[in-house]
């Protein structure tokens, strides 16, 4: 498998999605609920539209799965997975924090992650072959040992109210063991910022393969540990996500752990 061709197609058909964004950004017409809070508009729908025909050009075989259309059901071994617009309660109230991002795996292992902010031009990149990268120059994640001298980031999932209390009590723990806490509202970017050294890291709970599947290999590739909360390497099927620079990790997974919390409350 050629990587570098299927990043070029990746980066190719993220622009393509970019530009589509950017022509609905300010000028929606209309705004659609999947849930109580989880929104779609005609941007995240033609964003998908253009991203997948990009490919399908070049590769009609491989599979899709995709945040508005779902699974294509390809039996393929090469798997393309897509969220055209992550962010997409941001780009409603014309927040400019949001992203495409476009994974590619091969015999269930990603392979190459593409993250691009069409508002800033940044774009992230990775192959399991290459290090990741920002607009073409090797980034890395930050060298911080010590949760209180770490900015970290979080999201809050759609099914929020019904999960509030491990919600708030795993964000607040957090919040009071680093420097800051971040919410922008990004899972894909999220990822990226850890990879690049702005953040130490990043959790979330409840997310789906297109949230992460880019982001995840990025920061990975950027030297980055990638684990669910309770130490297990990271897949596309699972609902948890803790990504870090490595030297905070068994701290994070530490906060992270109600259970120990809750026998120390006890005790």
């Amino acid at each position: 498998m050629d990587l570098a061709a299927i990043k070029r197609l990746g980066i190719r058909a993220a622009f393509k999605g970019a530009d589509i964004i950017r022509s609905f950004y300010g000028n929606l017409s209309a705004i659609k609920k999947k849930g109580d809070i989880n929104l779609v508009t005609e941007a995240d729908i033609a964003s998908e539209k253009v991203i997948i025909e990009t490919i399908r050009k070049v590769f009609p075989d491989h599979s899709v799965l995709a945040e508005e259309s779902g699974s294509d059901k390809l039996a393929s071994e090469a798997l393309w997975v897509i969220d055209p617009l992550d962010g997409t309660t941001n780009f409603a109230h014309r927040v400019p924090v949001f992203a495409v991002s476009i994974a590619f795996a091969w015999k269930g292992a990603i392979a190459v992650g593409v993250v691009l902010n069409p508002m800033t031009g940044e774009l992230f990149t990775a192959t399991s072959e290459e290090p990741a990268q920002l607009n073409g120059e090797p980034i890395t994640v930050s060298g911080i040992d010590k949760v209180s001298e770490s900015l970290l980031a979080t999201g809050f999932p759609y099914n929020l109210r019904s999960i509030g209390k491990e919600l708030t009590s795993r964000f607040s723990r957090c919040l009071y063991a680093a420097q800051g806490v971040r919410r922008f509202g990004s899972a894909s970017l999220d990822l990226c910022y850890v990879a690049c050294g702005r953040y130490e890291g990043y959790w979330e709970q409840n997310l789906y393969p297109w949230d992460t599947a880019a982001g995840m290999l990025i920061n990975k590739r950027a030297g980055g540990m990638v684990t669910d909360f309770s130490n297990t390497p990271y897949r596309m099927d699972q609902r948890q996500i803790l990504a870090t620079n490595g030297n905070i990790h068994e701290e994070m997974l530490s906060i992270l752990d109600l259970k120990e919390h809750n026998e120390k409350k006890e005790n």
